[in-house]
């Protein structure tokens, strides 16, 4: 339970490290929020949980495939920001993340990687 509790203290503190340096900084802010933290924090959780390499490798291997139709919305979001308001510029950049996420995993299916 106390390795449970820190894995959430450490990967809380580094979400609101992102979120106060985004406040005094926009390029510091995205800068650190573009790293794969999280990513790393899981490679870490997962490897000194005893998880095989392979699991571990499939992590990192598949986190690759999903972050590239993730991408489209940090040009989205911005431009539709000032138009359709927060709530509106989420959801269109959700909706259209989704698409492209589909989209993807149908061509990279074709090719044989299958990311459903």
């Amino acid at each position: 339970m106390a390795w449970l509790v820190t894995k959430y203290l450490i990967t809380a503190f580094v979400v609101v490290l992102v979120t106060e340096l985004a406040k005094r900084s926009d390029k510091l802010g995205g800068l650190v929020a573009a790293l794969p933290l999280v990513t790393v924090l899981t490679l870490i959780w997962l490897y000194v949980e005893g998880q095989p390499q392979q699991k571990i490798a499939n992590h990192a291997w598949y986190t690759f495939w999903y972050v590239i139709p993730t991408l489209p919305m940090f040009l989205v979001f911005p431009v539709v920001l000032p138009r359709w308001g927060f709530v509106g510029a989420l959801a269109a950049s959700v909706a259209m993340t989704m698409a492209t996420f589909g989209l993807f995993a149908w061509v990279l299916k074709r090719y044989g990687i299958d990311l459903l």
